[in-house]
């Protein structure tokens, strides 16, 4: 039988040797490029989400118009809480996927796991009172609206989102309540990641946290939500079909007095302007003509609600569905997905400026004369929506979807 030569197999050695470091030096090159890309990425949403939600709060703190609308003290909360997640919590969690490593110690890792808690939840429960006082703005009179929402009752609300999140962050993160029954596993876990509890950030929560946190957090400012938007869907179909209703009665030529709905200026913040009666004498076919369909007004109106929860839901439900579901399948969620879940609900507090402010028409004039360095075009616009004149600077015609959701202001 024949035997390869000495030299041969040294020759296979040193091809085999060299072809291990040309795959390892490959390797390395392409979890480089997979960390740059990755860096990135998560830098450009950080960034993108401290620009946001900054400048919706310096818009509301130079611009006087603004902060006479109530909502808008809702959306500056919003929008501090988001930029705290920004500035907080994303960096660390950046720092320490994109690393593999936490170099914080075990204490700093309970902090930022509770700041983390802490602000995402107060951000969700900000679009919740968003959504509630829609509702009251919207489907109750306005003598209520003003009844119910005072500045007392609107300080209420904002204190709310502040102080609850902390009864299921600080209190129980610090208080280890999260990890009575499972300390064993978080024990494991801590070993697979190859530390120990200096260099390794593990957080479990055990099922009653998982349910209750998850309860309080997401699973109860959903329902109000959805209940909520349902009911402004409603109302605002209902007003589109009283107006189309006007308009056809309108269409014979009536003398005498004739009742006109006038809607008040999506910038207006003065709640008791939403609805007016108007009586005018002559013609009724004078009056300037609707001029969206009633299909295009519902259409408009369910995007823009669909926009909102489906944003939403996207972001936060994949979450909190698995943060409810991983205890009771023994941690057996893979941790890569438990990380994009996490950077998805992320993605929300850069997307909230978009959605509340962004296509909101009066804070996109604000932005307008800050980015433009106070361009006095801008101004005159804004002057022109809420001087005197307005209802002279704003088309007569009525939108269902501004009227509705006036509240919102897209369009």
């Amino acid at each position: 039988m024949a035997t390869a030569s000495p030299r041969h197999l040294l020759d296979d050695v040193i091809n085999t040797e060299q072809q291990q470091q040309e795959q390892q030096q490959q390797q390395e090159f392409l979890s480089s490029l997979e960390t740059i890309v990755l860096t990135i990425f998560l830098s450009i949403i950080i960034i993108m989400t401290v620009f946001g939600n900054l400048l919706v709060m310096v818009a509301l703190c130079k611009d006087r118009h603004l902060r006479k609308k109530k909502t808008n003290y809702f959306i500056v909360s919003l929008a501090f809480a988001d930029l705290l997640v920004a500035l907080v919590v994303m960096p660390f969690a950046a720092i320490e996927l994109t690393t593999g490593h936490w170099r914080y110690g075990e204490i700093f890792c309970l902090v930022r796991t509770s700041l983390d808690v802490l602000l995402t939840t107060a951000s969700i429960l900000h679009l919740c009172c968003i959504a509630l006082d829609r509702y009251y703005a919207i489907c109750c009179q306005p003598l209520v609206y003003r009844h119910k929402m005072t500045p007392i009752r609107v300080a209420v609300m904002l204190s709310g989102c502040w102080l609850i999140p902390t009864f299921i962050s600080f209190l129980p993160i610090m208080q280890s309540w999260n990890a009575i029954g499972i300390e064993d596993i978080i024990e494991e876990r801590r070993a697979l990641a190859g530390g120990s509890n200096d260099t390794s950030c593990v957080f479990l929560v055990n099922r009653p946290y998982a349910l209750i946190c998850s309860a309080v957090a997401f699973y109860v400012p959903l329902a109000l939500m959805v209940l909520a938007y349902q009911r402004i869907y409603v109302t605002a179909m209902t007003h589109v079909r009283q107006i189309e209703t006007l308009q056809r009665a309108g269409s014979a030529p009536v003398t005498g007095t004739v009742p006109m709905i006038t809607v008040r200026s999506s910038t207006s913040s003065d709640p008791l302007e939403h609805y007016r009666l108007r009586t005018t004498t002559g013609s009724s076919s004078e009056h300037t003509p609707i001029a969206n369909s009633r299909m295009r007004v519902e259409t408009k109106a369910a995007k823009t609600l669909a926009i909102i929860m489906g944003c939403f839901c996207l972001c936060w439900a994949p979450f909190f569905i698995t943060n409810v579901v991983d205890p009771f399948i023994h941690y057996s969620v893979p941790w890569q997905l438990w990380t994009a879940w996490l950077w998805l609900g992320y993605i929300n507090s850069g997307l909230n400026p978009f959605l509340y402010a962004f296509l909101n028409r009066a804070f996109r004039r604000a932005f307008l004369v800050i980015l433009c360095c106070g361009d006095e075009r801008y101004a005159r616009q804004r002057s022109c929506s809420y001087g005197p004149a307005h209802r002279g600077c704003s088309a007569a015609s009525v939108n269902g979807t501004s009227m509705a959701l006036s509240g919102f202001e897209w369009g």
